[in-house]
């Protein structure tokens, strides 16, 4: 019987001891933020608690399960019957999709650890324009640095454009360099002056009218940032296109007047010793009404030089076209072997304007 009111004393005391403790609630356990922007930033909620026990409640600790989450609360001792508060500031930068995160709170009450929650779930930002952006021309990004306009008839006007956006915290000016022989591209920019992280376009207009070539061209301009014209490969744009004859507005009449192209198909300069040189030359005829114009003879290899006629052929009238060749390659002299190239000689024949002739030779 001792026994029995010996346990039953012991148990009376440590319910006493317990109830003079400090007990702590709380208003709420778990917080949810619903859908938040990534772009707006932090957010915060409060968790009240309430001591409700008989001694000062003291919190020793509080802590998050994660660096997103900060929590601020009460550090001086919270009286019986008073309230005290922890905040909690979740930051969703880099952090789309959903989350939950446990708040862990350490203290001298009863129960001498408790955990709130936060949970939520992160819209993730639009991405700036400027992360578009993959060229780098110092201060400036743009979305491209090649423009190719593509075939072009002659007489049109062709219009392209090249986004680009100031990536940096300050406004940046925005000009253009080109040659004054390319003046058959007319430029324009939207936004001379560019703020931070605002974007605008190089509008480009190709004159096909203004160009002097037919066939592909190719050829450069340089943007100008802050009125630096650095004219180095970082700076440049390169601009392509194929300027065709248009022959569409042709009548029938003048398609039957028309000038008739006869050439020969393949050029054999025969045998050429390494290193020297060798000429050759081939005619084209025309056997059509009116007079015939050869346009351009279109030759990319550095070791043929092509000569053409200058001026019209007249109905049933040959031209001579002259060739050389200089049987060296990047400055060496050409290994011995077969070798064959093409060149392309365009006229102003409505039927076959572009002709391609092969030119091949044996180098000893």
């Amino acid at each position: 019987m001792k026994k029995i009111l010996s346990v039953f004393t012991l148990a009376l005391c440590a319910a006493a001891v317990m109830a003079q403790q400090p007990v702590i609630t709380f208003e709420k356990t778990e917080h949810d933020f619903g859908k938040i922007n990534e772009a707006d930033g932090r957010v915060t909620t409060v968790f009240e608690f309430k001591n409700e026990g008989m001694e000062p409640l003291v919190l020793s600790n509080v802590r998050a399960s994660c660096g997103c989450t900060t929590p601020n609360w009460t550090r001086e001792p919270v009286e019986p019957g008073q309230t005290g508060k922890i905040t909690v500031t979740y930051n969703p930068n880099g952090r789309p999709g959903r989350f939950q995160k446990t708040i862990t709170i350490t203290s001298n009450a009863t129960e001498a650890t408790t955990r709130v929650f936060i949970k939520g779930e992160v819209i993730p930002k639009p991405a700036k324009p400027v992360n578009e952006y993959t060229v780098q021309m110092g201060e400036l990004s743009l979305k491209a640095k090649n423009v190719n306009f593509g075939t072009v008839k002659k007489g049109q006007k062709i219009t392209h454009e090249i986004e680009y956006a100031n990536h940096t915290d300050h406004e940046i000016s925005v000009d253009l360099a080109t040659r004054a022989e390319d003046n058959f591209l007319v430029w324009q920019v939207s936004l001379g002056k560019v703020q931070p992280n605002e974007t605008g376009k190089l509008m480009f207009v190709l004159d096909s009218e203004a160009c002097k070539q037919y066939g592909p061209i190719e050829w450069n301009a340089y943007v100008v940032v802050n009125g630096k014209n650095v004219q180095t490969e970082e700076y440049k744009l390169t601009f392509k296109a194929e300027i065709d004859e248009d022959f569409s507005k042709l009548s029938v009449e003048e398609l039957q007047q028309a000038p008739i192209v006869v050439l020969e198909d393949v050029i054999d300069l025969g045998l050429v010793p390494a290193g020297k040189k060798a000429k050759k030359s081939f005619m084209v005829q025309n056997v059509g009404v009116n007079p015939l114009f050869i346009r351009r003879v279109v030759n990319s290899n550095e070791f043929l030089n092509v000569l053409a006629p200058k001026g019209a052929l007249k109905s049933g009238k040959k031209g001579e076209v002259k060739i050389e060749l200089t049987a060296v390659m990047d400055g060496e002299a050409m290994p011995a072997g077969a070798y064959s190239r093409e060149i392309e000689v365009i006229t102003n024949d409505p039927k076959q304007p572009k002709k391609t002739v092969k030119v091949s030779w044996t180098v000893q």
